[in-house]
């Protein structure tokens, strides 16, 4: 496969020698386009005939190779004439043209795209060979330009090109002794990893960042460089950068799905691709009963992995005039791919795309913008891993679920008797331990067992709530929390499974032969059991979880 900036200028010295006459590229870093650039026009290699190339700007007008300014030239209309002029070969180059293209609300001079037309017809049909380059942060092409300018990608900087810079930093700063290198190979990879989708500008500053934080660089700093590449993620709009303090080990339960993650933990890295041939990950579905953890595990994993998440919220693609929605899920999938590797979240992904079956009255807008996201899933090479959470998966079109898109699809489950009893060892853990409330209770392996039996039937979330009241009611009377507080607030609270209980048998029907049981086996072992003689229950009828069978097929990983 080709580097992106040899890509770049094989592409380039083709359209020269095609005798392209308007070329736009489209990039912040204006001082690595124009060094590509003029190494492609001094590469006797690449091309026949070496072109000088000539630099403009609104300031200095036309710059000659040798830095020397060609006369008035620093208006664009004059610099336009003044290469109407040339009949010597050349590659001119004109730095921030795009506010003279016109936008939305004020159209260009038509006057000056009339130039502009006759410099393409005087340079695609003239014996002299000449191009002219428009280099721009923003792409701004006015219709009636559009048959005469040809856009060229500029990628990114590359992991290559970012680890060299890396490497540098790193050599120059060792020599000094004013800051002490303790990274190590890997930890190399993972800071040059950590920086894509970075211009090399950023990534500079953000090990630059990462040196004088402490004075030490270490492997630790990619959180650093993690830190600037959040910058980069919010000034672009579409994807939100979600900040996350918490690790696999805060999520009680799902231990065949933690097993199946931690396993392709690192799996980004050159070992996995180069010593045992392994792709990325593409990604899990995760649906199942609300509220037992299935976005509290996203969050998770992106923090157990050390990747920036980011999660993609649907309602901000279907947003403005019309075409725009596809062109924000392209610039979201573009800003995903350039922050690779990471974490991709999409959050009860089953609303978003509602309208995809073409009921939703939008023109097809939906079905166009699920398209393009499922071919890009299909066929995505960058380490973009794709977390999808769904409540109900009866609403998924079936092409979401086929192989191909996901690695795996899990089953999220109320959760066992083991589960719950790991689920209120964490929230009383969590909210007791800098709580005047907890001087009154100790969690014991009696009192967790109570609890657990009690809670037969209830989510992750409502036992976090549980605790969240319980605590409440000793906060309104300034004491210690009690096992009778705990107890109180299971007994007022309904849980799901008594309000939801056929949405539940069904979606347990449906993931019984389709999805993995997040549930590790040896957590299921005597789920079913009779509910213990103590428990205050909900309601008059017995708990529906006596007679439900669990869903997800059991496979452990």
């Amino acid at each position: 496969m080709q580097q992106p900036t040899k890509s770049f200028r094989n592409n380039l010295a083709l359209l020269l020698r095609a005798r392209f006459p308007i070329l736009y590229v489209e990039s912040f870093e204006e001082e690595r386009v124009l060094a590509e650039v003029r190494a492609v026009a001094s590469d006797q290699s690449l091309m026949r005939t070496v072109r000088p190339v000539h630099v403009w700007s609104g300031t200095k007008g036309f710059v000659a190779p040798d830095g020397q300014a060609q006369g008035n030239t620093s208006e664009p209309r004059q610099a336009l004439e003044w290469l109407l002029e040339r009949d010597s070969p050349g590659v001119f180059i004109m730095l921030d043209l795009h506010p003279h293209l016109g936008d939305d609300r004020r159209p260009a001079d038509p006057g000056f795209l009339r130039r502009l037309r006759e410099v393409s017809f005087a340079f695609q049909s003239g014996a002299v060979a000449r191009v002219l380059i428009l280099v721009s942060p923003i792409t701004r092409i006015p219709d009636e330009l559009e048959k005469d300018i040809t856009l060229v990608d500029f990628p990114l900087p590359n992991e290559e090109e970012i680890r060299r810079v890396l490497e540098d930093m790193v050599a120059t700063n060792a020599a000094s002794g004013r800051i002490r290198i303790e990274v190590d190979n890997v930890g190399k990879e993972r800071l040059a990893k950590a920086a894509r989708g970075l211009t090399l500008s950023e990534a500079t500053n953000a090990f630059a960042r990462a040196m004088v934080d402490d004075g030490v660089l270490s492997n630790d700093d990619v959180y650093v460089v993690l830190e600037e590449k959040k910058q980069t993620v919010r000034k672009r709009g579409i994807l939100e950068f979600v900040d996350v303090n918490l690790d696999l080990d805060d999520v009680g339960g799902l231990q065949n799905l933690k097993r199946w993650l931690v396993k392709r933990n690192n799996s980004w890295l050159d070992e996995a691709t180069i010593e045992y041939g392994i792709p990325a990950p593409k990604g899990v579905l995760m649906t199942g009963v609300p509220g037992c953890g299935k976005s509290l595990t996203a969050k998770a994993i992106a923090a157990a992995w050390e990747l920036p998440l980011l999660r993609l919220d649907i309602g901000r693609i279907f947003a403005g005039l019309v075409g725009s929605s596809e062109q924000n899920m392209r610039a979201a999938i573009r800003t995903a791919e350039a922050a690779a590797p990471c974490v991709l979240w999409l959050d009860e992904v089953e609303k978003g795309f509602s309208g995809v079956s073409g009921e939703g009255g939008d023109g097809g807008t939906s079905s166009r913008v699920f398209g393009t996201f499922l071919t890009w899933m299909q066929e995505k090479t960058s380490p973009v891993f794709v977390i999808a959470t769904a409540n109900n998966v009866s609403r998924l079109p079936p092409e979401f679920l086929r192989k191909g898109r996901f690695d795996e699809i899990f089953f999220v489950d109320l959760p066992t008797r083991s589960e719950r009893r790991d689920i209120w060892s964490l929230h009383l853990t969590k909210r007791l331990k800098s709580s005047k409330a907890g001087g009154a209770i100790a969690i014991t392996d009696a009192l967790l067992d109570r609890l657990a039996g009690v809670t037969e039937g209830y989510a992750g979330a409502e036992i976090e709530q549980s605790v969240v009241s319980a605590l409440f009611d000793a906060f309104s009377e300034r004491r210690g929390l009690t096992q009778e507080d705990l107890l109180r607030a299971v007994h007022n609270m309904v849980p799901l499974s008594v309000t939801q209980a056929e949405q539940i048998a069904a979606v347990r029907g449906w993931a019984s032969k389709r999805a993995v049981a997040a549930t590790a086996t040896e957590d299921r072992s005597g789920y079913e059991s009779a509910v213990e003689a103590d428990r205050p229950a909900p309601s008059a009828e017995p708990s529906p979880e006596a007679s439900m069978s669990r869903g997800g097929r059991v496979v452990d990983f």
